[in-house]
């Protein structure tokens, strides 16, 4: 099957540090699962940052078995982006892959980037430059959810208008989005009573008590407002008459972040229980489920566009009470794997003074989503009905905890999702092997020096400028000085020291033109020594004569 070179950097694909972001678990998933599921006969593996081997494999250890060849990208290898025929960027930043790409022609490969939060103003640029940039139709940026789509989808609207309007644009080449979302190793969750009991006494829980799981990251801003989570469970403990638990698994960033979303909860939850996770842990994360009767998630952010815990939960076989909201949508089914909670948000053109502040540096990211997540509620009585019904009827919860399971397996397993990114790339590769070969092309927003700076020097070097050797050279003398540091810059890319030493061998009997020179070097290096003849006159090697003139 058709696959792809991963643009592999080891912070987008580990969770394994301390507080780990939401794309950093969903990168993971995906490199573990690409890994083990992908239909390759190998692997490509770009390492575009040029980050040191033993950092990346020390990854692939970890999330491996890696059983099949490797073949590694350096940094400068995009050219060999061509044998996979695409790229992988895990990020929507494929604006500036896009005019990389340009050099090596259009055409040479496919570039695919992902969703993850689209909120933060670089993105919004990221994604609003795709319009501009030169990508193609064999290009691809995968949404997470619809609603993540339709939001890149709207956003990119607003951006076509504005061009159209200031430019008279008529021809803007959409973008590509497909919808795949995140999946999960489903394997790795389920329910153990041995660690319900465990977990139960540890955390001071009655063993019939009613317990509603949190997991993720504590931000009031960025993440939920615990207010109508707690609002929700302080009703179902009135409806049930008895005391209702709330576990929570997640931590911050900041010390701070954890003790605001903390206090919000419990003063909105005055009568619940509340129970922290003792650390963030993976191997805890997937031990508490088992102690939990219920998720809860009520997102309200627009810093979510997929959401894992709840397929997370639904793989442990726990029944889901979440906001209607983003990409939970697309997850949890209303009245069959638990029940989704209504939100509403002001109209369209409600916003427009907070995004202002946002764009102007007026407010912080974190002011700007948590300002919007303030406006955006979620219906408290429907939650606290659904949590009193589940918590009140053993079988409901079983019912509802096994049908999510089952949709988890089915739909959100990384098993079947790694095939839909291979289908993506066999049909990127169909239209890229359709279109026309195209040339290699400049990026006009990154000009050639010497074409934007063409007036500073007295005339540009021609195939016509005669070439002499400045002085004679005793044997070894001009080597030791092409090697100085100061004379030779490996940046600059200048010719090697025996094609130096060519020249000014061809040189010394008699002067030649520059094209005359070229003519004997092999095409592919001409570019090089043509420059490098410059190079050679600047330190005093060799003599430059013909026509020019000084204003």
């Amino acid at each position: 099957m058709a696959s792809a070179a991963i643009q592999l950097d080891v912070e987008a694909y580990d969770a394994s540090t301390p507080r780990p972001m939401g794309r950093n678990s969903a990168g993971e998933g995906f490199l573990r699962a690409f890994l083990k599921h992908a239909d390759v006969d190998r692997f490509h593996l770009w390492n575009f940052r040029d980050l040191p081997q033993d950092e990346l494999e020390a990854l692939l250890d970890r999330l491996g078995p890696v059983d099949r060849p490797v073949v590694w990208l350096g940094r400068g290898d995009r050219q060999a982006l061509g044998q996979p025929g695409a790229v992988y960027i895990p990020a929507p930043t494929l604006r500036a892959e896009a005019w990389a790409r340009r050099a090596f022609g259009p055409t040479s490969y496919s570039i695919t980037g992902i969703t993850h939060t689209i909120v933060e103003n670089y993105i919004l640029d990221e994604m609003a430059g795709l319009l501009i940039a030169p990508t193609e139709p064999w290009d691809a940026l995968i949404c997470t959810s619809e609603a993540g789509r339709r939001a890149v989808e709207n956003h990119l609207a607003g951006v076509a208008a504005y061009l159209q309007d200031r430019f008279g644009a008529t021809r803007l080449p959409p973008a590509q989005l497909v919808t795949i979302p995140l999946g999960v190793h489903t394997a790795d969750f389920g329910q153990d009573p041995a660690a319900r009991v465990r977990w139960r006494e540890r955390l001071d829980i009655p063993p019939d008590a009613p317990v509603a799981l949190h997991m993720g990251r504590f931000s009031v801003t960025t993440k939920l407002h615990p207010g109508p989570s707690g609002l929700a469970l302080q009703q179902a403990a009135e409806r049930l008459g008895r005391p209702v638990y709330w576990l929570m698994f997640g931590g911050a960033r900041r010390p701070e972040d954890e003790q605001a979303f903390q206090a919000a909860a419990s003063a909105f939850a005055p009568d619940v229980q509340v129970r922290l996770a003792p650390d963030t842990e993976a191997q805890t994360r997937d031990e508490l489920v088992s102690a939990a009767d219920v998720f809860l998630s009520l997102s309200d952010n627009l810093q979510e566009t997929f959401g894992l815990t709840p397929v997370e939960a639904m793989a442990a076989g726990l029944p889901c009470v979440v906001s209607d909201w983003n990409g939970y949508r697309d997850t949890v089914r209303h009245g069959v794997d638990g029940f989704r909670i209504r939100t509403l948000q002001p109209r369209p053109g409600l916003g427009s003074d907070l995004v202002y502040a946002y764009a102007q540096g007026i407010m912080g990211y974190e002011d700007y989503a948590g300002s919007a997540a303030l406006l955006t509620a979620v219906d408290v009585a429907e939650a606290a009905e659904g949590l009193t019904a589940l918590f009140s009827d053993a079988g409901l919860r079983a019912r509802m905890g096994a049908a999510g399971q089952a949709r988890a397996r089915e739909t959100f397993d990384w098993r079947g999702v790694i095939p839909q990114y291979q289908a993506l790339w066999a049909e990127l590769a169909r239209r890229r092997l359709a279109a026309p070969a195209q040339p290699p092309l400049d990026n006009p927003f990154r000009p050639d020096p010497f074409d934007m700076f063409a007036d500073h020097p007295t005339a540009p070097l021609t195939a016509d400028t005669l070439v002499a050797l400045a002085r004679p050279f005793a044997e070894g003398e001009a080597a030791l000085l092409l090697d100085l540091p100061a004379v030779r810059n490996v940046a600059a890319r200048l010719p090697a020291t025996p094609e130096a030493e060519a020249v000014l061998a061809a040189v010394a009997a008699s002067p030649r033109s520059v094209g005359a020179l070229l003519a004997e070097v092999a095409p592919e290096r001409r570019p090089f020594v043509e420059r490098g003849i410059l190079w050679l006159a600047k330190f005093g090697f060799l003599r430059l004569s013909g026509k020019s003139t000084r204003n």
